[in-house]
């Protein structure tokens, strides 16, 4: 199990990702929307916004989001350390249950670009 400073690092892993991403990838992240990382288990949230293509504004908390974010990830925390570090396919965890996503449909339309 990561421990709650590496996924803190690894958060700040795919903002750095995500600011240096061109073309489709880019624009996918240029939304500016409110997300949470909820790992279960931590039993810890982080919170943060998704803004000008980075992971901004992100604090960490006990339990579950207090707030309904508007894209919402829910996975463990190795889980979210395999996922930025390459080892672990963000499609096939979705798919087979291991990585939770929920956002609006238009949200989900842009974001596919990142999966």
């Amino acid at each position: 199990m990561a421990n709650p400073e590496e996924c803190r690092t690894a958060l700040e892993q795919l903002s750095q990702n995500l600011a240096k991403a061109n073309g489709n990838v880019r624009s996918a992240a240029s939304l500016d929307r409110s997300l949470s990382c909820r790992l279960t288990d931590l039993d810890l949230t982080f919170t943060g916004v998704l803004r000008d293509g980075r992971i901004q504004q992100v604090t960490q908390a006990p339990g579950a989001p207090t707030e309904k974010a508007d894209i919402r990830l829910t996975m463990t925390s190795d889980d979210l350390v395999a996922l930025v570090g390459g080892r672990l396919n963000f499609a096939s965890a979705w798919a087979g249950g291991r990585v939770k996503l929920e956002a609006g449909i238009r949200d989900l339309l842009r974001l596919r670009t990142l999966l």
